[in-house]
């Protein structure tokens, strides 16, 4: 049994998805940010990082998107949700990597700037970048990371499931999905997916 610790609407929508994917033996515990329980004694001796996801194994407790991502599909082999050659898992993890480290990132100035840097006229400034930001992750992942219809081409794969939140991010602060025509193929593909819809309506979307 697997256990997801999340908070509805966040960066765990991605390892839900697949887990709903591979048909994993799950369940899920709510963490709800907006209410500090993220910052709970209890929340914090599972994820000291204060942060979710994080997923409760039989081994132990794994954080970061791109490590729980590859977990599910690993432990799930009969999905096929990991690309078979080292080139193209290498390919996989630059995406994931790049989504995680830099436009997730780039989204947190939005209301996270006091992770950075303290003062009113601080956080403004990074506020005052973040759409910018945003679209130029767009314009990266459209031009270079997405080979099509998925994003490592025919075959749907961990990248997928991750690719579920940059619209969420441009939609957020005002960029323009349809500017990006992969970008919005995907996302419409993904809300055909039964396991992307039973995802988004437990976290009310």
């Amino acid at each position: 049994m697997l256990t997801l610790y999340y908070s509805k609407g966040t960066s765990a929508i991605a390892p839900h998805i697949l887990l709903e994917e591979v048909g994993a033996d799950y369940a899920v515990h709510e963490v709800p940010i907006a209410k500090g329980a993220h910052q709970e004694p209890a929340y914090l001796e599972i994820n000291p990082k204060a942060r979710v996801p994080a997923l409760m194994t039989p081994n132990g407790v794994i954080t970061e998107n791109p490590a729980i991502l590859t977990y599910i599909a690993a432990t799930h082999p009969q999905a096929h949700l990991l690309p078979d050659t080292p080139f193209e898992r290498a390919q996989a993890d630059a995406l994931n990597a790049y989504i995680c480290a830099t436009m997730h990132v780039a989204f947190a100035h939005l209301q996270r700037g006091a992770r950075w840097a303290d003062g009113e006229q601080a956080h403004a400034a990074m506020k005052a970048k973040v759409a910018d930001n945003i679209a130029d992750c767009a314009s990266v992942i459209e031009a270079h990371h997405l080979k099509g219809p998925w994003a490592m081409g025919d075959h749907y794969t961990i990248c997928d499931a991750y690719l579920t939140l940059p619209p969420r991010w441009m939609a957020k602060v005002g960029v323009d999905l349809a500017a990006y025509p992969k970008l919005k193929a995907h996302h419409e593909a993904m809300l055909h997916r039964p396991a992307t819809l039973a995802v988004m309506a437990i976290h009310g979307l």
